[in-house]
């Protein structure tokens, strides 16, 4: 009788645990590369993006999200692990290196905790560094996964490009990088979308949204990452239609910066070939990176739109929990500079869009700082899955259910150089002690560095370096 009891649990435990995953929501995550808040629904009417528009009056968009670093590897890592890192493009693969050592040692990536609570977990395209999550020297070694144990599939037709390295820097009709000096830093080829990488790895994120969604299937974890607006800026002739003639509004503070500051001389930009052309002292060239920015921008979005209308077709839309984030921004002449990789507030903001089952007071825009560090919580807290103790975000629900809600200060990190972003202030400290101090009240912004002032504010300075070592230890 007694072992009866015990099966009849048993098979009780099994229904409800079957029962529960059903009940979850699934999760698409969609990465979008050096898209700084460039957008419609983020106040740049000129930019044609319709679906992020949607997706964001149907949910919600973090007018004030922040990313923890100006670069492509070390802000995917916090975004898929919850923590703080390294600062260069190899942290993913530095922490793969240290679960071969010690994996005990290392907690759990964000899909691999999904995948943990019984997600099937599934990326297609550029969502950890390299697109397609390997490393060898064409970044398709299956013997190198960038982020062991996290996915059930991961995967990257290269198509025409080869390999997933030449999709990365993939140009029209299968050109690859070789020397970057003989590949132009902007294009516009007529043709569909598939000429270009998107096309062809969104093709394969909707077959896995057909199978993801098949009947039987657990809740899923699909992530998706799409390569525009990334260099070089290559779009279908068709997006960069819209920009031909437009009217962009004038770079701001577009001077290079006196004094120190993490301003670079945009090395990843200018290697590219550019006619013997420099915008920062050619306005006509800097007006056409700026559109050919802005056509791969709606590329981008067309992407987004293909993903978001199947997940539609799948009848799956109203039990999906949709998050868009860019990895981070990008420098369009501000301060002299064409790139990430500087802790200027351009560089560091990028869209955030969450949308989730049965959300209230949908297409309110939130004006509170977050961070990519919340990202994992949030998804977490949203799917009903227990948040883990050593995610160091905070879940964003208050501000989901309430626009108005208070945000919280925001922490990124480059080379030498640390900085927090308060809602007034933005304070970067350098390894050296030099202490740079913006007030964004100021219409001057991050152009007059009120630390090397005669006014220099020591009370308010102290504060936020205490802020920042409460958060970011110097050993960090």
């Amino acid at each position: 009788m007694h072992r009866l009891r015990s099966i009849s649990a048993l098979f009780v435990f099994i229904a409800a645990a079957a029962t529960l995953g059903a009940e979850r929501p699934n999760v698409l995550l969609i990465c979008v590369d050096d898209l700084r808040p460039e957008l419609n629904c983020f106040g740049k009417s000129y930019i044609q993006s319709p679906n992020i528009d949607a997706l964001a009056a149907s949910g919600r968009a973090f007018q004030r999200h922040y990313v923890q670093a100006p670069t492509c590897g070390a802000s995917r890592y916090t975004l898929l692990t919850g923590l703080y890192g390294p600062a260069s493009n190899g942290a993913l693969f530095a922490r793969a290196k240290q679960m071969q050592n010690d994996s005990a040692a290392v907690p759990p990536s964000m899909p691999a905790w999904f995948r943990k609570h019984g997600y099937r977990t599934v990326s297609v395209g550029k969502v950890s560094h390299h697109p397609g999550g390997r490393g060898g020297s064409d970044w398709d070694d299956e013997a190198m996964p960038e982020m062991p144990n996290a996915w059930d599939r991961h995967l990257l037709p290269a198509g025409d490009w080869q390999h997933p390295r030449g999709w990365m820097h993939g140009l029209a009709h299968g050109e690859i990088r070789k020397n970057a000096k003989e590949m132009d830093v902007f294009q516009s080829a007529e043709g569909d979308d598939s000429i270009y990488p998107d096309g062809i790895s969104v093709d394969e994120a909707l077959r896995q949204l057909d199978q993801l969604t098949a009947a039987d299937e657990p809740p899923f974890f699909l992530a998706v990452g799409i390569l525009r607006p990334h260099l070089p800026f290559g779009a279908p002739a068709k997006y960069m239609k819209p920009y031909i003639d437009v009217e962009l509004p004038p770079i701001p503070h577009p001077e290079k910066p006196q004094g120190k500051t993490t301003w670079h001389s945009s090395g990843e930009f200018m290697k590219y070939n550019r006619w013997g052309r420099n915008p920062n002292d050619d306005d006509a060239f800097a007006t056409d990176v700026r559109r050919h920015y802005a056509a791969c921008v709606t590329y981008a979005d067309a992407q987004v739109g293909r993903v978001l209308n199947r997940l539609e077709e799948t009848g799956q839309a109203d039990n999906t929990i949709v998050v868009l984030w860019g990895d981070h921004g990008w420098n369009l002449g501000e301060h002299a500079i064409w790139g990430k990789h500087c802790l200027f507030e351009e560089s560091l903001r990028s869209p955030l869009i969450i949308r989730y089952p049965k959300m209230r007071q949908v297409g309110k825009p939130a004006d509170g700082i977050v961070e990519t560090l919340d990202v994992f919580p949030t998804l977490c807290d949203l799917a009903g899955v227990r948040i883990p103790a050593f995610a160091a975000g905070r879940s964003l629900r208050p501000l989901l259910e309430n626009e108005d809600a208070e945000g919280h200060s925001a922490i990124a990190y480059r080379n030498n150089a640390k900085t927090i972003r308060t809602d007034t202030h933005r304070l970067i400290v350098h390894k050296d002690g030099f202490v740079e101090l913006y007030d964004h009240r100021n219409p001057d912004a991050e152009t007059v560095n009120l630390a090397a002032s005669d006014d220099r504010p020591e009370e308010l300075i102290e504060e936020l370096l205490e802020r920042i070592e409460q958060r970011l230890p110097e050993s960090r």
